[in-house]
């Protein structure tokens, strides 16, 4: 089946994007001279430019035009076993090594598990968990998101129950867990890519049906998993690094 016209037109645009035809801040021409240059109808170049502006390749100003969009520069979140252990914000660390002013913004409540969340706890599918959602930024601007998922039948009456208040607010995982006794050994993590939804796309300030990476990270003392999270980082600005630890024979 061939390709709606508007999507050939998006693509000829985002080669010539990619390619430097057109330079970040650059104004891509008119609709009017998109629909004579494609030969098609206003409406259709309108289109191919609202699939650009979803993909977050322009921006378009009202009065004004539309523009390629800046390109952030790429950062780097890094994934490592040692940097968890130590203590503290592993993401403010790694914001800090990068003169980035790292922070963010939660909410949390006591939910029941839905299934997938309940499968990878191994928790009963009526068990309760809090629930705390993140959107961290840095220097002010959305970086990433993150639900976390901690089994309540662990945390419930402990000073860590609350992920975000008490006197281990803003403390990785690793280190609320090893104030009640759960000594965490080894994490997991499978890293999938789709496009944002709505409410996210929202949240971090990008297109809707942008690609982002999905992390799904499940926490293990040798008893049990202890805590999962589904963290949503957009692919145009961080890659990720992971510093694999390598037992000396």
């Amino acid at each position: 089946m061939a390709r709606p016209t508007y999507q050939r037109i998006a693509d000829e645009l985002r080669k010539r994007i990619l390619e430097g035809t057109y330079n970040p801040g650059d104004r891509l021409p008119s609709r009017q001279a998109l629909a004579s240059e494609f030969d098609v109808g206003p409406r259709v170049a309108a289109d191919a430019i609202q699939q650009l502006a979803v993909e977050g390749y322009v921006v378009s100003k009202t009065g004004s035009g539309t523009y390629v969009r800046p390109r952030p520069a790429v950062r780097r979140l890094t994934r490592s076993w040692y940097r968890e252990a130590r203590g503290g914000s592993p993401f403010r660390a790694d914001m800090a090594a990068q003169a980035v002013r790292g922070g963010w913004e939660s909410a949390s409540e006591p939910v029941t598990a839905p299934a997938e969340i309940a499968e990878r706890l191994a928790l009963d599918t009526d068990a309760e968990v809090m629930r705390t959602t993140y959107t961290f930024t840095g220097d002010g601007e959305p970086v990433m998101l993150s639900t976390s998922y901690e089994p309540l039948e662990l945390t419930r009456g402990t000073a860590v129950v609350l992920p975000e208040d008490g006197g281990y607010a803003g403390r990785g995982v690793v280190e609320r867990m090893r104030a009640i006794g759960q000594h965490i050994i080894q994490a997991s993590e499978i890293v999938t890519a789709r496009s944002a939804g709505g409410e996210e796309a929202e949240r971090l300030g990008i297109g809707r049906g942008t690609v982002v990476m999905v992390i799904k990270r499940t926490y293990f003392t040798e008893e049990r998993p202890v805590e999962t999270a589904d963290i949503v980082v957009p692919t145009d600005r961080y890659e990720l690094a992971y510093m694999i630890p390598v037992e000396q024979g």
